[in-house]
């Protein structure tokens, strides 16, 4: 007697549509990029001022104007067209950058300028960054899920996630050795050719996923129909309140100087290593995914996940040796790429296409919110607190709100998302 055949899981089914391919090829470079410019400008910062709040508001300076637009940004990404949206935005972002090099350049050669004026140049570039991703982040994040066939969405998220973790390997490793290397406007000079490269890539993707017809809801109900979609779609609601808050608190890439510079000892270079660190457990992690599904009880899985990164979070907090404190973060990168694909894949398997854009612009404002403001909190708290005592309390934190989500929401543990 014949047994049936197997359903093969196929690990490159996103990876076999070109334009997807080209996709994710611009989207990692892109983020080398601004995680080069990050670093450098996290580093440059510090050296110059010496407080733990300057740093903070690197955060506070880019999510400002992420978090104001966004909505109204996944608004226009569910009626313009998404690939004009992105080419610009991208360009926009590498003209600042161009400029940033300039001034930078101008600042290293020359005893003239203060070093204050080049702070409030490098904080207005990081806001114009954040102003430029609130239209291109959910114009992107939404324009994925019409280069990939339903089946493969989670394979998509999982490659998708690999190259933004691969990228955040990268690009921290990058920063700390090219501004050691080079300077500080040489290495943003090196920022300006990867964002160009990524923007005459993404041009290889064509325009999908426009409505036939315009939509006569302006814009205020147009975002609380995308407001409401959330609220009332609980398994999207507790994924990204989960990450928000636990990022937000957990979250100690903003004092990683801090720690290279003053606990570790390592300089820039060990700042690089350390940025790189997360990311590099989060793509073993990934290539893992890639084969083996996490949405089977996805809700019990993510929260198995993110209680791991705030334990990771705590170890690295208290630990003052080099080799201990990658290796945390390597652990918090793992546990945390865990939680990304299980949350983009019900993202992309619960929304609507027609509003793609208004949720993934929800999404993305919740994540800015525990990136860049979670940026900010770090600052603040470290000057409040201490370094260590304020990267304890976010450990602290995480795990606190992993317990109350876990009483909260009994019903998803045994649910399953099985994609189709």
């Amino acid at each position: 007697m014949k047994s049936s055949p197997r359903l093969v899981h196929d690990p490159y089914a996103a990876l076999r549509f070109p334009e997807y391919r080209n996709f994710i090829i611009s989207s990692f470079l892109l983020t080398v990029a601004l995680l080069i410019q990050e670093v450098a400008l996290g580093y440059e910062i510090y050296s110059i001022t010496k407080d733990p709040l300057a740093l903070g508001f690197i955060g506070l300076a880019e999510a400002l104007p992420f978090i104001g637009l966004s909505l109204y940004g996944g608004h226009i990404a569910d009626r313009k067209s998404k690939r004009t949206i992105i080419l610009f935005s991208t360009g926009t972002i590498a003209v600042g950058s161009i400029l940033l090099h300039i001034f930078a350049h101008e600042y290293e050669t020359s005893t003239g300028i203060p070093a204050s004026y080049l702070v409030a140049v490098m904080y207005a570039t990081v806001f114009l960054v954040g102003l430029c991703r609130a239209f291109q982040s959910p114009a992107a994040s939404s324009l994925r899920a019409f280069l990939v066939p339903v089946h493969a969405y989670e394979n998509a998220a999982t490659w998708s996630s690999s190259a933004w973790q691969a990228g955040s390997i990268v690009g921290p490793a990058a920063g700390g050795f090219l501004f050691s290397w080079l300077g500080f406007s040489h290495t943003l000079f090196v920022v300006a050719a990867l964002l160009c490269v990524s923007l005459f890539l993404f041009t290889r993707v064509s325009d999908k996923g426009m409505s036939a017809e315009p939509s006569k809801t302006d814009v205020i109900e147009s975002v609380k129909e995308g407001l409401r979609f959330v609220w009332s779609t609980k398994p999207i609601l507790y994924a990204i309140s989960l990450d928000l808050f636990s990022v937000l608190f957990g979250g100690v890439v903003a004092i990683l100087p801090i720690y290279a510079q003053d606990i570790l000892k390592v300089g820039a270079q060990g700042l690089g290593i350390l940025r790189a660190a997360p990311a590099v457990g989060a793509v073993l992690t990934l290539l893992i995914l890639s084969r083996f599904s996490a949405m089977q009880y996805a809700w019990r899985n993510l929260l198995f996940a993110v209680a791991g990164f705030g334990v990771s979070v705590l170890v690295f907090a208290v630990s003052p040796w080099m080799g201990l404190s990658v290796a945390a973060l390597f652990l918090s990168g793992a546990f945390d790429s865990v939680s990304v694909v299980i949350r983009q894949t019900l993202l992309q398997l619960l929304t609507p296409d027609a509003m793609r854009g208004r949720v993934m612009a929800v999404n993305g404002i919740f994540v800015s919110s525990s990136n860049e403001l979670g940026a900010f909190e770090s600052g603040v708290a470290a000057r409040l607190l201490g370094v260590i005592p304020s990267a304890v309390f976010g450990g602290v934190m995480t795990l606190v709100i992993v317990g109350w989500l876990t009483v909260k929401s009994p019903e998803l543990l045994t649910q399953r998302f099985d994609p189709p």
